[in-house]
Formats: structure tokens, sequence, C-alpha cells
């Protein structure tokens, strides 16, 4: 599949749509997920154009793996959560549903079920206190 620089992460990176940003570095953006699986949830964007992880770059790759752990770090330390799950999809048939290549930080806690993926919108004052819960504990 080629690159849509149409798409909705692109087109965030741009400012041509909103979100609740996290943390940024010369290489990527972490942003609150729109429609999180649970409180707390974290995509970590490159600023690299690239459909699937196969395609990105070593040193993109190696940015977007620093921030994901900054990010698993500072949720693990502000919202306490019993594990956190770290996730990244390649291709439709394996559940990628935006085609520039993200990773997932998810908290988990026991027996509390994950929301659907994509389908409930979060209130942006709701993203925003879990993002500045975030962002005061990042290193």
């Amino acid at each position: 599949m080629s690159y849509d620089s149409n798409n909705p992460f692109a087109k965030i990176l741009r400012g041509e749509l909103p979100c609740v940003k996290v943390a940024e570095d010369d290489a990527t953006w972490a942003i609150m997920d729109l429609m999180p699986q649970a409180d707390g949830h974290v995509l970590i964007l490159p600023k690299e154009p690239a459909v699937e992880i196969f395609e990105l770059s070593d040193a993109a790759t190696v940015a977007c793996m620093r921030m994901t752990q900054r990010i698993a770090i500072a949720v693990r330390e502000s919202l306490q959560p019993d594990g956190v799950f770290i996730g990244q999809f390649n291709g439709h048939a394996a559940g990628q549903t935006v085609g520039h290549v993200h990773f997932h930080v998810i908290p988990r806690w026991e027996g509390v079920a994950l929301r659907l993926h994509a389908r409930e919108v979060a209130e942006a004052a709701t993203l925003e206190a879990f993002a500045k819960r975030i962002r005061e504990r990042l290193v």
C-alpha cells in the first residue's frame, strides 16, 4: 500500500487536524488516542511518512522506540496501572486502521476490559487531563 498524505495522522502532524499532544521530539509525536481503548491510551507517531514499520528508516524506528519507552514509563508512573500494553499493527489483517505507522501505549488494570478499538470518541477535556498527568512524569 502506498502512503496517503491525507491520512488523519499526516494531517495531525501538519497541524490540519487537532490532537492532544503529550510530547514531541525531532522525529516523533506522542498524542492521546482520540478513541482510547483505556484511559491514558497514547499513540506514538513518527514524523517520517511510512505506512508500516517495514518502510520506516532505522533512525525513525529508534526514535519511535525511545519515545514509546518514555511514554510507557510516564504512563506507568502517572496512572499506576497493573500493566502496560505496547502494540504496533501492520496491515489491515493485523488490525491497522490508519495508514501511518504508529505505536500504542495502553495502560491495563486487572478486571477492566478494553473498550473497542476506534469506536468511541473521548471528551477533549478528559484526554487533556490524562495528557497533563502523563506529561508531568515524562523524563
